[in-house]
Formats: C-alpha cells, structure tokens, sequence
C-alpha cells in the first residue's frame, strides 16, 4: 500500500465520515474477483430474495472493520461495485395520461423517493419549446432527499481524498445524464415517441457517462429491458473508480479507457490515456477525460467577455443561462463552473433547470437578492421570472464559427424582454481587471487558421488556469504565514493554534507579493480581492486550507511526542498522571486513523511501542485494564 503522504506534501482534505483502518489499502483490495453473478440478478429481480444490504451498511455494523483482510475483501455483495459508479438507471417515459413517468429503475432494489422521482421525470425531458427531434444528450443537478442513508461504501469514501477538491462528490446532490429520443411514430396517440435513458449517479464524470450513453442508448431503444439488465451487470464488473489508476471499463462489448485524475496531478496536465491493441478483438476507446466539457465551444457565443465570466463566476454572482436546448444550458453552466478550476466552485449550480423544480420559488423570488447559484434554462417563461437577475447569459444555437466572431457589446439588462432577445451577456456589472486582448486575437487566429475546437479549448483552459493561480497564488502564501512556527509546537501542550486571517494584514502583502509576480494584467487586484473575500469560493476554499493546515499542527504534535522520553517521564510521575497519560496517546493514536492525519505509519508504530512500555512499567491490575481499554 502507498505509504501516508509526508509532511512536505500538500495533503488531501480527510474522507467525510471514513471510520475504516488507517486508510492502507483503501484502493487496491476493494474488489473480489469475478463480477456478481446474473443469476443472483436475476432471482433478486424475480423477488425471490431481499435487496442485499450494501458493504457500507455492513461496514457501519463493524462487520467490515479491516479492508486488508482479503476474505473480508470478498464480502462485497452484488451491486456494490455498481453502486461506485451509478445510483441506479432510469427509463423516463411520457405517458398521455400522468405526463412523464418513471417506467423502470434498475436495479430493482435502488430507492429514489417520490420527490426525487418527480425531479427526475421533470428533468429528463427537454421543455416543449426546445423542440429537440431526433437524439439529444444533456445533463442536470438536483438535491438528494434529506435524512437518507449514503448508499456508497465506506471504502469509496476513502478514494475520494485522493481527488482534486473540484471532483469531490457532494452527498447532498445526485447528477443525472440523460440521452433523450423524440421521433415520429404515427402507431402511438401522440405521433411522437419520446423517451429518455437516464443515468443517476453522485460522480460529475460527465464526459465518461456522456460517452456511456452514446454507446449503449441506441441500442436500447431497440432492445429494451434485458438488454438495460446486461448493462448493468456489464457495470458491476468494473472495477472501483480509482483515482490516479488506468481503468478498463468494458460496456456492451466496447471498452472505455480512462483516468482519473488525483490531487496530486499537476494543474493543467492530462496524463495521456494510450489506445492499447486488445488481444481479446474487443473494441477499446481512450477517454481523454472523464470530466471537462468542450469550452471552446461553449464560450464561442459570448467570446468577447470570458474574462468577465470568469470574474462572475469566482465571484460567486447569481448567474442565469438562457439556452435554446437542455444541451446547450447544461454544456455552457458546466463550462462555466470549470473556468475557475483548480478552485472548486463552492455555490449551487444546475446545469438544466425548469420550472418544475422544488427550488424554483426559492430561486425566483422578488423578496430577497437573487442566490449564488448557476442556472441553465430553456423555458421563455423564464425571461420574465428572471428579469430582476443581475447577470443573464443569452446563447443561441451553439455552432462552431466558419469565421472571426463579430464583437459584441455588453448589454443592458432592460433590453433583456423575451428569451429572443439576441445572444450576448446582459449585465451592468463592470470587471476590476483591464480586458486581456491577447487571449482574444489568439483564440481569433485560431479561427481564421481553422485550429480543431480541440487545440483552442487547451489554449482557454490554460489561459483559464493561469488566471486563477495568479489570483490564488498569494492568498496561498498569506495562508501559509498563519501556521505557527515548529518550536513552538510542544509535545506537553495541545497543538498551537492557527492565527486569525486577517484581510488588512493581506491586503499589506499585495504590494510585494502581490498577482503582478505572476500575471501581466492590469487592473484593481486588490477590490477583486476585497470583493472575493466575501464570496461562498472564498469561505470553501478557506475552510479547506485551516483543515490541511490544523491536520499538520496535529501530525507535527504526533512526532513531538514520539522524540521523547516517555517511559522516563512516566517514571517520574504517580499512577494517575501516568494512566492520563496513556489514555490521551491512545485518543492520538485514534484521532490519526480517523481523520487520516498525514504522519509517517512508522511514527505511529513508535507511538505505540511507547504505550506499550509505559503499560509494562506499571502494576499487573492497571496493565489489565489499560491493555483492555480502547480509549
């Protein structure tokens, strides 16, 4: 297993309620060989036995206490290794009666409750003016239930830490990819079949399940429920999603290659994933990504003010999306919440929202100031709901142009009337920083030379990348001033405190070390700054550093107490101090493996050894209970 990270390394923020070992193991022995049989599939689908309770449920029984142990390995039940990837798989019909329904969810067992399922029927089709004929792929966000048990094992939690921050899942909310058919069939009352296949899942791995969909959605309009099943069990074959680890995930007889990427993974750098010749004939496709959309191609409407868009975004302004399609919306929200990335966007976002929505008051109510959300929607009413919103990026259909696009001017937002008005940004707000010519006459050239939308999404999310690190550069350096010194860290005292973030104290530090070390632009740095400080990314990002930072205090006061001498400082102390003082090692030693602190595995085996002498040098009876007792 991978030893902890050292202390020099910037460390992973801990899993969100991991109670299992100290994290050894986590990635490598998950999984038993062989897939879950169909055949116990299909009795469960014939009800002849219950729906297996998870490994997680297991786990949070104590029934699953070691990862390491391979025959506790092999208790992961059928569906567990489905459950890494997918919630469940949902058919949405339209049913002239109910309207859009649920007709299958599979596996059968999978539990969404009613408001889920209504959000999802919603959802899953496109609004009646989009007039989406043929296949249309699109994505949407919506919040989970409250009060629900996490259904992703404990062990999957655990490979979360090894993401970059803007990948983590958020258990309150559930993505939902869809592939939607409408085609006229003159055999049904309606004229139309419509249909979606939606795949339900806690991964915003949107470029994986978009490529997912394409291959298996045709087919099943075809083929229908046996072939929704094979599916499935084609997914409980694969294995976890590790983080860092070249994966082969076979689906209907085509294997996808992918990575995915770790913390560790350098800004900007995509490991390349290599197109392997299968021995086996089976087709195989590299992914070059599991998660970024084509930004490029998602900006190329509104390509005179990306870097106010960037600005918006960071900000944390209530943005709202006006798109033609659910697949225009949901790229364009996407794109832009990946602009501010390595930054993790810290806001709610919904990549395709209607009406119909349980947020929809919430989010379009005159009393209060619009929230810091991302909205993506289709629906004309909208134009008139939204009208008090500050920031409304109007798109038209999303084509990539055969020419230089033509400027367009910002505009005011009472020319903002009906979802016709013509594409452009609809705002009064005015950018701290001076435009960047630069990245514009580039990614114009790009156009003219007729440069794949490939390339120029590189050339945007470098420009992107390099933006947002001069910006977070020196907050950074300021953050990493608060953390005490190493002497004052003692081994007989609680771990020194962190010191206040002071904005004045920043603000002093800008001067000198400031964004011009690292980025050309001129402009107000410093109300950007001031402006951000105040912003939901700046509060996320902030409580991340303290956590790291408190976890290092923490692992440094481990190693303290490691260099000292505590068999003779027990010697010159009574009992009682000396029990206190075994007690306290013990909760070290648990708080290291429940927060999965950063310290070396031999400072713990030190630490132990250390309990274990103190233990031996005290009398029979207290060594029988202190060699009992956990904590």
């Amino acid at each position: 297993p991978p030893a902890p990270a050292p202390l020099g390394v910037r460390l992973a923020p801990p899993t969100p309620g991991g109670s299992w070992g100290s994290g050894r193991g986590a990635a490598g022995h998950v999984t038993p060989r062989g897939g879950a049989g169909v055949g116990a599939m299909s009795r469960r689908e014939r009800g002849s036995e219950p729906a297996p309770r998870g490994a997680g449920a297991a786990a949070e029984d104590g029934m699953l206490a070691e990862p390491e142990s391979p025959d506790q390995c092999l208790s992961l039940l059928p569906w567990d290794r489905f459950s890494a990837w997918l919630h469940c798989v949902c058919v949405v019909g339209f049913d002239l009666e109910l309207g859009q329904a649920v007709e299958v969810i599979y596996p059968p067992h999978s539990k969404l409750t009613d408001k889920e399922k209504t959000s999802i029927c919603y959802l899953s089709f496109p609004d009646s003016n989009s007039g989406c004929l043929g296949d249309t792929q699109f994505c949407f966000r919506f919040r989970r239930s409250p009060g629900r048990k996490v259904s992703l094992c404990c062990f999957l939690d655990q490979l979360d830490r090894d993401l970059p921050v803007y990948l983590k899942k958020d258990s309150a909310y559930y993505y939902g990819y869809v592939y939607f058919r409408q085609v006229r069939d003159k055999s049904l009352k309606r004229g139309y079949f419509q249909k979606s296949l939606v795949l339900i899942s806690k991964l915003p791995y949107v470029h994986l399940f978009r490529t997912m969909l394409k291959q298996i959605a045709p087919e099943y309009f075809e083929k229908s429920e046996a072939f929704l099943e094979a599916v499935c069990s084609d997914v409980d074959r694969w294995p976890p999603p590790v983080p860092g680890k070249v994966l082969q995930l076979p689906i209907m007889g085509v294997i996808m290659k992918l990575r995915i990427p770790t913390y560790r993974d350098k800004p900007g750098t995509t490991p390349i994933v290599q197109n392997m010749h299968q021995a086996d004939a089976q087709i195989s496709m590299a992914l070059p990504t599991v998660h970024e959309v084509d930004l490029f191609r998602c900006f190329c409407p509104v390509f005179f003010h990306i870097q106010m868009l960037w600005e918006l975004v960071l900000l944390g302004e209530p943005l709202v999306v006006m798109a033609p399609s659910p697949s225009e919306s949901s790229e364009t929200v996407l794109a832009l919440v990946s602009c501010i990335s390595p930054l993790k966007y810290c806001s709610d976002f919904r990549p395709y929202f209607t009406i119909h929505d349980s947020e929809f008051k919430e989010y379009t109510t005159r009393t209060q100031a619009p929230p810091s959300v991302i909205l993506g929607v289709t629906n004309p009413f909208f134009a008139k709901t939204l009208q008090h919103w500050p920031h409304i990026i109007r798109i038209g259909d999303i084509k990539l142009p055969g020419e230089v696009p033509k400027q367009v001017k910002v505009k005011k937002l009472k020319n903002l009337k009906t979802l016709d008005s013509k594409p452009g940004v609809y705002t009064s707000y005015k950018p701290y920083l001076n435009k960047d010519e630069e990245i514009v006459k580039q990614l114009q050239k790009g156009v003219q030379q007729k440069r794949p939308t490939e390339a120029q999404s590189v050339i945007l999310r470098r420009y992107f990348l390099e933006l947002t690190e001069s910006f977070i550069i020196p907050l950074e350096r300021y953050v990493a001033s608060l953390m005490p010194l190493q002497k004052c860290i003692s081994p007989w005292k609680s771990p020194p405190q962190l010191r206040q973030f002071s904005q004045d104290d920043f603000m002093k530090t800008l001067e000198k070390a400031g964004p011009q070390l690292t980025s050309g632009l001129k402009g107000d740095w410093i109300g950007l700054y001031r402006h951000f400080l105040k912003s939901p990314n700046f509060d996320g990002w902030f409580r991340s550093r303290q956590k790291e930072m408190t976890q290092k205090l923490e692992a440094l006061h481990l190693e303290a107490l490691c260099d000292e001498n505590l068999v003779f400082w027990s010697q010159k102390h009574t009992e009682v101090e000396t029990v206190d003082l075994v007690l306290k090692l013990k909760n070290k030693l648990l708080q290291a493996d429940r927060e999965h602190l950063p310290v070396k595995t031999d400072t713990l085996k030190k630490l132990q050894t250390h309990i274990n002498d103190i233990i031996l040098a005290l009398p029979d009876d207290l060594q029988d209970i202190l060699l009992k007792t956990g904590t």
